[in-house]
């Protein structure tokens, strides 16, 4: 019997717009059944038979706003997308973000003081995806992809050894030894967010930030930088091409071409000298002016979706002939490929062949080129189908033969092909290509036009131009006869695989062999460029780069417990697409105990081994003993230790609760546990619970509302909450009770009040007075945000349980707030998108918090039982402070 896995999903942050993201749901069906067993045996494909419909972002509509709960199966492509939304709805609503807002907050930090005491890297260790100790009914341990790091978007190689990776919120690596050993070299710059990475014909490296996927935990950039000596350089922000036009915009592709590099953002075309590097940006194409920054409709709901371009080809042998290829993924009717006329101006383009070119069919596009010029392949993803088919949007891959963009093209593969050619992927709801609006890269072999890798979901590969393929890196092992859970066999006799999800692709050579470098969801691997595969296509010479020295795992929470076998203490945290890992006393790899994503943590301070984890949308999970089990529930149901606890609001999918949804236990009480969803769910038996039915519903938030944020002390309960939580009617609040339902009250914040009327992400409460109380309020303030009562602030601090508040934002940075903790020094620890901030007790100004803490977001600060401050960053894994640094002088 083989069991149902959770299927990896991803959550993307495009702080553009307040919903780049397909609409749709997913909702796992309730089993009915809590006892611990194998799931079904249902093909883990089937997970998504019940894909809803996919259509344009409804222009300002949130998917959680828009969707229709499914109540059988689960599609990842769907979900995430609701996901992205979620992510982005804190940044934005109630409006859309004005350009420069991360800039200027970036400068200001520039200037701030910091406090004594370095950070330390808790998490720069191997992330083992499949470590034979955890091989729980809910994890993902076997499925073939081992050491994992958090998303790769922009990979660089060269033919003497020097490999460059970019992480989606992470920054640049360099490795010098054809990959790991990896060490930063982008620290510098505002912007960790990477859209790809390029070497020219120079060897210069270029830098294009604000990660390429439409959705949203990508964060815009700042623009494109250049690094002139890449094997021995680090990038400066002096090294910027260009002015401010690029400042927050997704850059998807840069393209060279003579003299002049191309570049495919969320703001049209626009290109650039590559001899002078100072000098604006030139607009070369923008379909919607009008809704572009300083245009008559900029303020529309719409605006972010306009004047999207995906990729840009140059005909190798006139580099005058372009053709662009512009299109939001769901669909408008300016999508389509355009070519540049005799005037300047740029038309749709139209007889290229088998290639479509209708606004219907034209959606994610990504163009290969042959070294030689002879040959160029285009991968095609098309609204219509994303629409209409269940199974798939890819439209098709193509080829031009002659090597110019405007053809003739052949189509080359569609998903049914790709599906048959050994690919994981089989089941109805879930075939190749049915993210190819988010997954998608190609390579051509630089000496060989017709060896092509294509990246989707999987890693695909032909050798005869397209006429037969090979699935080289499955989406994982589960579904073949190769794969046992057996622990002495890591993955049973199937070879190791990539990571799911596709992003990233480069070819470069060390030690005299060359290799095809690939990233995704789970890091970066390479193989030989013409590697071994077995009998069904899949190769069997992966090997994975993610060593540890490259952490850009995407956490959302952090939980700290004593580690009761080893001494010290257990580490463990919800992933975006990595499900949850944990890291115990003396370990020098870290597992992971449960898979899928992992979004918030319950961890008992005084037992490491007592874990709760969120999946998504409140489906939790709960083990007593750290997930350690060797598989051997398959056949004995009995000896599952991992048990499914959500509360019910977890069957309603979206409407039922955020897809990383708030959980926590309370500061006084490890056993009463607060959970919330539409309504505020309650549980006192702490780790002991085994069923879902034992949660009791103590308030019901109200119709269209969802809790935002959780905090619990001595049974006194404070729930923030959004509904609509996007732009759109956006409104929020928050609901003081005690745990044992009663009392419960809304409190009374106009929209013009002191807390602004912007999304609430974090509580914290005083251990001595339940009536004092902070909170931490997302996205930017009214100067940043086009929406009505947005107000201005990030912290508040009540003194009479919420009646009254008090701006504590004093001279913090314009920044979303994400989580409050406050210290036993009595001082303040705030965690942001860009940096964790101290107030010291008593005091009025804030601090930076130590030093060489990564810029990037902090979603969650904890207080472990060592009385570390733990940090759980979004790009660069997990950091500890110890507060008694805060003794010595700030400079």
């Amino acid at each position: 019997m083989m069991p149902q896995r959770h299927r990896r999903r991803f959550i993307t942050c495009t702080v553009v717009a307040a919903a780049f993201g397909l609409l749709g749901t997913q909702s796992f069906a309730a089993s009915g059944d809590t006892r611990p067993r194998p799931w079904n045996a249902r093909h883990q494909a089937d997970i998504g038979k019940q894909h809803t419909k996919a259509v344009q972002a409804g222009k300002g509509m949130s998917a959680f706003a828009a969707s229709e709960s499914g109540d059988d199966g689960s599609d990842e492509a769907e979900n995430s997308a609701e996901g992205t939304a979620q992510y982005t709805e804190a940044r934005t609503a109630p409006g859309v973000v004005a350009p420069g807002a991360y800039g200027a907050a970036w400068a200001q930090l520039q200037s701030m003081r910091h406090t004594a005491g370095d950070w330390d890297h808790v998490t720069k260790k191997a992330y083992d995806s499949d470590d034979p100790r955890y091989r729980d009914i809910n994890s993902n341990s076997s499925g073939g992809s081992g050491k994992v790091t958090g998303r790769i978007t922009g990979i660089a190689a060269d033919d003497q050894g020097y490999v460059y990776a970019g992480g989606a919120n992470g920054g640049v690596f360099r490795s010098k030894t054809g990959g790991g050993h990896w060490e930063p070299i982008a620290d510098k710059l505002p912007s960790l967010s990477t859209g790809t990475l390029a070497l020219d014909g120079s060897k210069r490296l270029w830098y294009a930030t604000g990660e390429s996927n439409t959705g949203a935990t990508s964060f815009v950039g700042t623009g494109v930088y250049v690094l002139s000596d890449p094997q021995h350089g680090q990038f400066q922000p002096g090294g910027r091409v260009g002015g401010a036009e690029l400042e927050s915009t997704v850059i998807h592709a840069l393209r060279f071409a003579g003299t002049k590099v191309w570049a495919a953002t969320s703001r049209g075309v626009w290109s650039h000298s590559t001899t002078t590097l100072s000098g604006p940006w030139k607009m070369e194409f923008a379909p919607n002016p009008d809704y572009l920054p300083g245009g008559s409709k900029a303020d529309d709901e719409s605006a972010p979706y306009k004047n999207i371009a995906n990729d840009i080809a140059v005909d190798p042998k006139d580099p005058s002939k372009v053709l662009l290829a512009v299109g939001w993924r769901g669909g408008d009717t300016y999508n389509g490929l355009y070519s540049q006329q005799a005037d300047g101006s740029w038309k749709p383009a139209g007889g290229l062949g088998d290639l479509p070119t209708g606004s219907d069919d034209v959606g994610n596009v990504t163009f290969g080129a042959a070294a030689d010029g002879s040959r160029l392949y285009a991968i095609d993803q098309s609204p219509a189908q994303t629409d209409s088919n269940p199974d798939s949007g890819l439209k098709g891959v193509y080829v031009s033969k002659s090597g110019s963009p405007f053809g003739p093209w052949t189509q080359i593969a569609d998903y049914t092909k790709l599906r048959n050619s050994g690919s994981a992927l089989q089941g109805a709801g879930y075939m190749p290509g049915i993210q190819s609006w988010y997954n998608q890269f190609l390579q051509v072999d630089p000496n060989n036009p017709d060896h092509v890798y294509l990246g989707l979901e999987e890693v695909f590969e032909t050798k005869n131009g397209g006429t037969s393929w090979i699935t080289p890196g499955p989406y994982w092992n589960f579904p073949f006869p190769c794969w046992s859970i057996d622990p002495a066999k890591q993955t049973g006799d199937c070879s190791p695989t990539t990571h799911s999800d596709q992003h990233a692709v480069a070819v470069g050579s060390y030690g005299g062999k060359t290799y095809a470098y690939v990233g995704n969801d789970g890091g970066i691997y390479r193989r030989p460029l013409n590697g071994a595969v077995d009998s069904g296509g899949h190769a069997k010479d992966w090997q994975s780069l993610n060593d540890g020295t490259l952490d850009v795992l995407q956490y959302y929470s952090v939980g700290v417990g004593k580690d009761l076998d080893h001494g010290g203490v257990s580490v463990t945290g919800g992933l975006q697409d990595n499900g949850q890992s944990i890291l115990r006393g003396h370990d020098k790899v870290m597992g992971s105990d449960f898979g899928g994503d992992g979004g918030d943590t319950i961890t008992d301070a005084a037992n490491g081994c007592n874990i709760a984890n969120e999946y998504v949308y409140l489906d939790m999970w709960v083990t007593q003993n750290c997930g350690v089990n060797n598989g051997s529930w398959v056949d004995d149901p009995t000896k599952a230790t991992e048990y499914e606890v959500a509360p019910p609001d977890k069957d309603l999918g979206g409407s039922g609760a955020r897809f990383i949804a708030p959980i926590s236990s309370d500061a006084k009480d490890t056993n009463t546990w607060v959970a919330g969803g539409r309504h505020v769910w309650v549980q006192t038996k702490g780790f002991a619970i085994r069923s879902g039915t034992e949660w009791k519903n103590a308030y019901d938030l109200g119709d269209g509302h969802v809790a935002t944020a959780v905090a619990s002390s001595g049974g006194t309960v404070y729930v923030g909450w959004c509904g609509p939580c996007n732009n759109q009617g956006f409104a929020r609040g928050i609901a003081v009770g005690n745990a044992d339902g009663t009392g419960w009250h809304q409190l009374n914040l106009p929209v013009d009040g002191t807390i602004p009327n912007r999304y609430i992400s974090g509580f914290e409460i005083d251990p001595a007075n339940a009536q004092h109380v902070y909170v931490a309020v997302n996205g930017f303030s009214r100067k940043f945000t086009e929406g009505p009562g947005a107000g201005i602030g990030h912290v508040f601090e009540s003194r009479d349980g919420g009646a009254s508040w008090t701006d504590i934002s004093g001279n913090l940075p314009d920044v979303p707030a994400n989580t409050v903790k406050l210290l036993s020094n009595g001082g303040l620890a705030l965690g942001t998108d860009l940096a964790t901030f101290y107030r010291p007790a008593g005091a009025a100004q804030w601090q930076v918090l130590g030093k060489n803490l990564p810029t990037t977001a902090v979603l969650q600060l904890r207080v472990g039982p060592d009385g570390d401050l733990y940090a759980a960053t979004h790009g660069r894994g997990i950091w500890s402070f110890d507060p008694w640094r805060l003794k010595g002088r700030t400079n």
